[in-house]
Protein backbone atom coordinates (compact mmCIF):
# COMPACT_ATOMS: atom_id res chain seq x y z
CA UNK A 1 0.00 0.00 0.00
CA UNK A 2 1.19 3.29 -0.97
CA UNK A 3 1.74 6.13 1.30
CA UNK A 4 2.06 9.50 1.61
CA UNK A 5 5.01 9.54 3.66
CA UNK A 6 6.51 6.80 1.30
CA UNK A 7 6.98 10.11 -0.87
CA UNK A 8 8.26 12.17 1.75
CA UNK A 9 10.93 8.93 2.26
CA UNK A 10 11.78 8.56 -1.38
CA UNK A 11 12.35 12.48 -1.23
CA UNK A 12 15.37 11.35 1.45
CA UNK A 13 16.83 8.68 -0.59
CA UNK A 14 17.14 11.15 -3.34
CA UNK A 15 18.62 13.86 -1.43
CA UNK A 16 20.34 12.41 1.34
CA UNK A 17 23.88 12.94 -0.05
CA UNK A 18 23.33 16.70 -0.72
CA UNK A 19 21.13 17.47 2.35
CA UNK A 20 23.60 15.13 4.90
CA UNK A 21 26.14 17.90 4.01
CA UNK A 22 23.88 20.06 5.78
CA UNK A 23 22.06 18.60 8.36
CA UNK A 24 24.18 15.88 9.18
CA UNK A 25 23.25 14.27 12.94
CA UNK A 26 20.13 16.42 12.95
CA UNK A 27 16.78 15.14 12.97
CA UNK A 28 14.73 17.03 9.80
CA UNK A 29 10.86 17.09 9.42
CA UNK A 30 9.96 15.86 5.61
CA UNK A 31 6.45 17.41 4.59
CA UNK A 32 5.13 17.91 0.81
CA UNK A 33 8.86 16.94 -0.37
CA UNK A 34 10.34 19.82 1.84
CA UNK A 35 12.58 20.52 4.83
CA UNK A 36 9.80 22.12 7.43
CA UNK A 37 11.44 21.67 10.17
CA UNK A 38 15.48 21.08 12.10
CA UNK A 39 15.95 19.75 15.33
CA UNK A 40 18.61 17.78 17.85
CA UNK A 41 16.52 15.02 18.81
CA UNK A 42 13.67 12.69 17.46
CA UNK A 43 11.28 13.96 20.65
CA UNK A 44 11.72 17.51 19.81
CA UNK A 45 10.85 17.34 16.19
CA UNK A 46 7.76 15.51 16.92
CA UNK A 47 6.19 18.00 19.84
CA UNK A 48 7.31 20.96 17.82
CA UNK A 49 6.26 19.84 14.43
CA UNK A 50 2.84 18.17 15.74
CA UNK A 51 1.90 21.96 16.98
CA UNK A 52 1.60 23.49 13.36
CA UNK A 53 1.13 19.64 11.55
CA UNK A 54 -1.38 16.99 11.64
CA UNK A 55 0.89 14.10 13.11
CA UNK A 56 0.83 11.37 10.14
CA UNK A 57 0.99 14.13 7.57
CA UNK A 58 4.92 14.13 7.92
CA UNK A 59 7.93 12.15 8.40
CA UNK A 60 10.91 13.10 10.78
CA UNK A 61 14.26 11.28 9.57
CA UNK A 62 17.47 11.69 11.62
CA UNK A 63 20.27 13.12 8.65
CA UNK A 64 23.17 10.95 8.44
CA UNK A 65 25.50 9.60 5.63
CA UNK A 66 25.28 5.36 4.61
CA UNK A 67 22.06 3.62 4.55
CA UNK A 68 22.63 2.47 8.41
CA UNK A 69 21.05 5.75 9.10
CA UNK A 70 17.57 4.46 7.57
CA UNK A 71 17.57 0.80 8.28
CA UNK A 72 17.25 -1.32 12.07
CA UNK A 73 18.06 -4.63 13.09
CA UNK A 74 16.07 -6.00 15.96
CA UNK A 75 17.14 -8.90 17.84
CA UNK A 76 14.80 -10.57 20.45
CA UNK A 77 15.69 -13.68 22.88
CA UNK A 78 12.37 -14.89 22.38
CA UNK A 79 12.66 -18.28 20.58
CA UNK A 80 9.53 -19.07 18.27
CA UNK A 81 9.62 -22.81 17.92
Amino acid sequence: MYSHLDREFQYYLDNQDNLVQQYNGNHIVIKNCKVIGVYENELEAMEETSKKEEIGSFLIQKFEPGVESYTQSFHSRVSFE
